[in-house]
């Protein structure tokens, strides 16, 4: 990361947590935000050419960091090479703070990532140690309760000081995301070879069966695992009104993706933050056939965006959101994707341009509808 150094950046259009000052100026000392202020900066500044400043981005889920790794069906790359990429695509997106989702879990014959939790954390530590990343990186562990070794494998990295999440998922069919069994058919025919029908006979009579073995211990142990480490739960894919009582028992921080709009409602009236993907605002609805995100937005019911598996949705869907949802102002957007999931996970340090916050800053050219991240501040140092 280059060193970080003072710096007075002027005619932005500043974006603040807010409001958003139409033409002013942001000064960096430290590391973090000195000063900033409307018209015309103090002294000698470097020229935004009227692009917008905002916080860098907060990405609290994507597991795009796999396609990295895994690039083609059995082919596995560097995993320290895999890391630097991806944290080079992030960086370039806008995102500054990531938390790189990764699944700690195994499961034979189903996906190639699987059960890679260590190699990939003990990658993002090689990179970070040699200096060699552009965004902040966290971990959020990815749950998937009903498999048989998944409380083994999150206490394997559970005492990590980098842990800042834990998702409870349960991807049986049937249920949640996949209500719809074809539609998980869909996504495992779609996957590298893709599988036939009797092999996914023979991988969901395996889920249901593990489902009914160890999804109840399982989730117990975790929770009491979360609440051991003192790491946010979040929960994923809540569907029905059970799935809420369940969410608030757990006393869950975020709720990842609900599917019903009878879900995120019971999910926000609990003061859980409900986040959905940015893919799904950018494409206008849900990949899976779920609720849509802007449907929760125009209901006063969307948190936190997370750009999911593509890095570059994250400020497009913020950016889009006041255009789509009309009550919905642009400082309000940029919350979703810089102070509330920052908040979510105890990053207080950061996530909106005020006095004394880490400077993490992006700057953003707009053309054409499109977003197109400049420059990239990380602690006042460029790195993009």
């Amino acid at each position: 990361m280059t060193a970080a150094q003072d710096t007075i950046i002027g005619n932005a259009r500043v974006v603040l947590a807010d409001r958003v000052i139409e033409r002013g100026w942001v000064a960096i000392a430290n590391g973090k935000i000195a000063e900033f202020g409307e018209g015309s900066a103090p002294e000698a500044a470097e020229d935004a050419g009227g692009d917008m400043i905002m916080p860098g981005l907060i990405e609290l889920h994507t597991d795009h960091l796999e396609a990295h790794y895994v690039p083609r069906p059995k082919v596995f790359w560097d995993p320290v090479a895999a890391v630097i990429s991806y944290d080079g695509q992030l960086a370039t997106s806008g995102i500054t703070t990531v938390l790189d989702s990764l699944r700690v879990w195994r499961e034979d014959g189903a996906e190639d990532v699987d059960g890679r939790a260590g190699i990939l954390s003990a990658a993002i530590s090689t990179a970070r140690e040699e200096n060699l990343l552009r965004a902040d990186h966290f971990l959020h562990l990815r749950c998937e309760v009903p498999m048989p070794d998944v409380v083994a494998e999150a206490k394997e990295l559970i005492g990590r000081p980098d842990v800042r999440l834990m998702s409870l998922m349960d991807h049986t069919p049937g249920q949640r995301q996949f209500r719809d069994e074809v539609k998980l058919r869909d996504y495992y025919r779609g996957k590298g070879g893709g599988m036939t029908d009797a092999e996914l006979d023979v991988l969901f009579a395996r889920r249901f069966d593990y489902q009914k073995q160890y999804a109840a211990t399982n989730m117990r142990e975790i929770v009491a695992l979360a609440r051991q480490y003192r790491v946010p739960l979040a929960s994923h894919d809540d569907t029905t009104e059970e799935n809420v009582a369940d969410a608030v028992c757990d006393q869950v921080a975020v709720a990842e993706f609900p599917t019903t709009m009878e879900a995120a409602r019971g999910l926000h009236a609990a003061g859980i933050d409900v986040l959905m993907g940015a893919p799904n605002v950018v494409r206008g609805g849900s990949h899976s056939g779920n609720i849509a995100a802007v449907d929760l937005a125009r209901e006063g019911l969307l948190d936190i965006l997370s750009s999911d598996y593509i890095p570059s949705s994250l400020l497009m869907a913020a950016l889009q959101l006041p255009q789509r949802v009309p009550a919905i102002n642009l400082a309000s957007a940029v919350r979703t994707v810089t102070r509330t999931p920052a908040e979510a996970v105890g990053l207080t340090d950061r996530g909106e341009i005020a006095v004394g916050k880490r400077a993490d800053l992006i700057r953003v050219h707009v053309a054409r509808d499109l977003p197109v991240v400049r420059s990239v501040w990380r602690e006042g140092g460029r790195v993009a």
